[in-house]
């Protein structure tokens, strides 16, 4: 029996599969900036995947890592940074296409912050991934989320039990995925048995295999549909696999190439 879906959203309303823009298309754009989420939006993506963490005045910031190091010709750690710093750098720098060349330097490319994605492209559906814990910044995503009136567009994840506790207190009518440790329990229900068990979130979000453990499997699909849960599968770019998980039943395909991913779904 398909335990009924506790929070009324929007997100999981699109037909499925879902294909999910991992950073935007970020196979061929620099990932997380407005141009990797336009150019996925283009190829009619309506869902896209992104990371946030927080600058020092505040501002939900859009990058994967804690610092600027690795995306822009800027260093630093967001957090110990304002956002007119943050704005400065060049976050098209440091992509590099298989030929050699840098195409995006010296574009204007930037550091986004979430309310301005939001801004931009309202008529999407967005995965924000908490990076950060401390200092929290729940609050802040809270007010970015309500003020953008996107409740019913988002879901936010994490692998952080404490980033997902507050989310859940702060926004309890937003859909969240599961934590690292719960993602751990399921799996070890999975083999024991669920029992009463109900989930904390309302979407598995998972890698094909992690170590030597298969983790998406007919088994492991049919039981998160029992519990009520979507499974979404990440970063998978390719289209084989795409099409073998699409076959399982998974509802999620998060991808650096949706281009692929909808050739795939088109095949």
């Amino acid at each position: 029996m398909t335990i009924q879906r506790r929070i009324d959203t929007d997100f999981f309303n699109p037909p499925k599969p879902r294909i999910m823009a991992h950073r935007g298309f970020s196979g061929a754009y620099p990932e997380n900036t407005l141009e990797a989420f336009e150019a996925a939006a283009s190829l009619g993506v309506q869902y896209i995947e992104l990371d946030v963490h927080m600058s020092r005045d505040g501002e939900i910031v859009v990058c994967h890592d804690p610092e600027l190091d690795r995306t822009t010709n800027v260093s630093g750690r967001i957090s110990e940074l304002d956002y007119a710093t943050i704005l400065k750098a060049d976050a098209g720098y440091n992509f590099r296409k298989a030929d050699g060349s840098y195409p995006f330097r010296n574009r204007g490319l930037f550091v986004p912050r979430l309310s301005t994605v939001f801004s931009r492209l309202p008529h999407l559906y967005f995965v924000v991934e908490i990076k950060q814990v401390n200092p929290s910044l729940t609050g802040a995503l809270k007010e970015a989320v309500r003020k953008a009136g996107m409740e019913r567009r988002v879901l936010i994840a994490s692998e952080h039990q404490q980033a997902l506790d507050e989310v859940r207190a702060l926004l309890p009518s937003v859909p969240t995925n599961l934590s690292a440790l719960e993602t751990a329990s399921f799996f070890t229900r999975l083999a024991s048995g669920f029992g009463d068990y109900r989930p904390p979130g309302e979407a598995l979000q998972i890698p094909p295999v992690y170590e030597s453990l298969q983790l998406v499997t007919k088994e492991s699909i049919e039981a998160a549909h029992s519990l009520g849960l979507e499974v979404h599968v990440w970063t998978v770019n390719d289209p084989y696999e795409i099409r073998r998980l699409l076959g399982l039943g998974v509802e999620g395909i998060i991808t650096d190439y949706p281009d692929r991913a909808l050739a795939a779904l088109k095949a």
